[in-house]
């Protein structure tokens, strides 16, 4: 590791501000025993040096705080439930979460991730579960140094962190598997772009038409519904495909508006498959075929493995891929047949 990768110190702190480390740590705790002009002398140098506290090695000699800290975006409607079932593990104890409390720090448009980890930092957490992050590795390898770390929903590897997740390549492998064995030959892939999971997605749904003898076609969306709608022209085109498998539930639910406003059938002229199994997909007038993620069971490995870690943060990370499932409705049916 360099010398400007590595976690900034208690020491590093103390020789940038030419005071010891025992004056450095009476400072940053609060305490009496130092001199306002020394005092700072250490918060500037800490400010500078962008010093944080190992909450981890702060949580051995202190009240233990019992709180897990949980980011997730108040834009993706999958991940309200998923926090839903993160709140149900805890209150019944199953996942080993009795006696612990859940804090949450959403996410927004103008609310980056970083404000609401360090929100949840402030707050004591024992252990950080982030649902869908978008931090780039360096930042969760950062975050890593100071609290136990769960990821949910998204794939990590190489770094000190907690990995809960959905096998994506195969829950696309599923879907794109139930559009061909009803018949279709053109079926299109709006992806997600760079968002968690959606690069699994993409590997899924080519394995299984390469594996058919088809050639795949990739076209440019997002998680969102605008996403859905705004490639609508695209897929509804003459001589287009004739089955669509979205990025995830919220992408498909605006392909099927601007589908059925533009006069289009579905499933006849465009059978359409999402992904999650959120609750807007289970709705009597959307009725979308989709691909299951089993949020009880990801939100119980999450709650499991952050309260392990934050009991011993000495044990070594772990990943877990919880297993997806097809779920068949309306939006799906053989090329130009109606939905049964």
């Amino acid at each position: 590791m360099s010398e400007r990768s590595r976690p900034v110190t208690i020491a590093d702190v103390a020789a940038l501000a030419g005071v010891s480390r025992a004056l450095v740590s009476i400072v940053l705790r609060g305490v009496p025993g130092a001199s306002p002009a020394n005092r700072e002398k250490v918060l500037r140098a800490a400010a500078e040096l962008d010093y944080h506290p190992d909450q981890r090695a702060r949580l051995l000699g202190a009240a233990r705080s019992r709180t897990l800290g949980v980011v997730h975006d108040l834009r993706r409607a999958y991940q309200g439930e998923v926090v839903e079932a993160l709140y149900a593990s805890v209150l019944d104890g199953a996942a080993g979460g009795d006696g612990w409390r859940l804090v949450l720090e959403p996410t927004g448009s103008r609310r980056p991730e970083a404000v609401a980890l360090q929100a949840l930092l402030d707050q004591r957490c024992e252990a950080v579960v982030l649902v869908g992050p978008t931090s780039a590795k360096a930042q969760l390898a950062s975050l890593a140094a100071r609290v136990p770390v769960v990821v949910l929903t998204r794939a990590v590897r190489g770094l000190d962190v907690d990995v809960v997740r959905t096998d994506d390549e195969a829950g696309a492998r599923l879907a794109t598997e139930h559009l061909l064995a009803l018949g279709h030959t053109r079926i299109a892939h709006l992806h997600g772009g760079r968002a968690p999971g959606a690069a699994e997605r993409r590997a899924g749904y080519g394995a299984a038409l390469r594996r058919a003898g088809l050639a795949p076609e990739l076209v440019a969306g997002g998680p969102t519904e605008s996403d859905g709608e705004s490639a609508a022209p695209r897929l509804l085109r003459p001589g287009g495909p004739t089955a669509v498998l979205a990025f995830n539930d919220a992408c498909a639910v605006g392909l099927l508006a601007a589908a059925r406003a533009g006069g289009a059938a579905v499933p006849r002229d465009l059978s359409i498959v999402g992904f999650d199994d959120s609750a807007a997909a289970a709705l009597s007038a959307v009725a979308l075929t989709t691909v299951g993620q089993d949020a009880a069971a990801l939100a119980a490995h999450a709650v499991r493995r952050a309260v392990a870690r934050a009991e011993d943060p000495r044990l070594p990370a772990s990943e877990t891929v919880v297993p997806p499932h097809l779920v068949a409705r309306r939006t799906s049916a053989a090329p130009g047949a109606s939905a049964g």
